[in-house]
């Protein structure tokens, strides 16, 4: 039997250490701990990936939590089904005792564990849900405040007309003019037309 562990974070800059700190006092091997960096909304994700292929029927799977699986109610479900019946793998999630499946084979314990199953994550679905709409909801309201998102406007050198006229007589290169406004082609080649289109008026 070979024990493993999964941890997921949402993001490159969250901490994954006190589900990893858990995972090392079952003295899990690292080589053992699989470790994802990203959204819990969908199980295409490289590390789990890579679990899912090396269970085998008799091995052991160890979760913090059951959001740490995933946060899509629907999918959290079909991916137990196929880890616990599909592979015959046991599942052990930390934070929620009831969700042992080494515990209760019989018919009362299978029952009970699929109901807290069940109702764990259409919890997590729903977290995900409110801090999305949350998410909208702020977004709007600071729209509505005049905060601007995504970079801010790039500013003109104050020589920019003298620049384009150099470059359109060729009297300086392109990456010479680039260099000194400080902007990749396309962006120069959208202000030059700007430009241009402001001197025709």
């Amino acid at each position: 039997m070979n024990v493993y562990g999964y941890i997921r974070v949402s993001a490159t800059d969250q901490n994954e250490n006190r589900q990893l700190d858990a995972m090392t006092k079952l003295n899990i091997p690292n080589l053992k701990i699989f470790i994802d960096k990203q959204s819990g909304k969908s199980f295409d994700r490289p590390e789990y990936t890579r679990l899912i292929k090396k269970l085998r029927a008799g091995d052991l799977l160890y979760i913090m939590s059951i959001d740490r699986l995933g946060r899509n109610y629907e999918e959290i479900q079909n991916q137990w089904r196929i880890i616990t019946k599909e592979r015959g793998v046991d599942i052990v999630v930390l934070d929620m005792p009831l969700l042992d499946t080494r515990q209760g084979k019989d018919l009362m314990g299978t029952f009970i564990a699929d109901l807290v199953l069940q109702i764990l994550s259409f919890v997590a679905q729903s977290e995900r849900e409110t801090i999305r709409k949350r998410q909208a909801e702020g977004i709007a309201a600071a729209k509505m405040r005049g905060v601007r998102f995504g970079r801010p406007p790039l500013t003109l050198p104050e020589n920019f007309g003298a620049i384009v006229k150099q470059w359109e007589r060729k009297q300086i290169s392109l990456e010479q003019a680039l260099m000194q406004c400080n902007m990749g082609r396309s962006t120069f080649f959208q202000r030059v037309r700007e430009h241009n289109c402001i001197q025709e008026k």
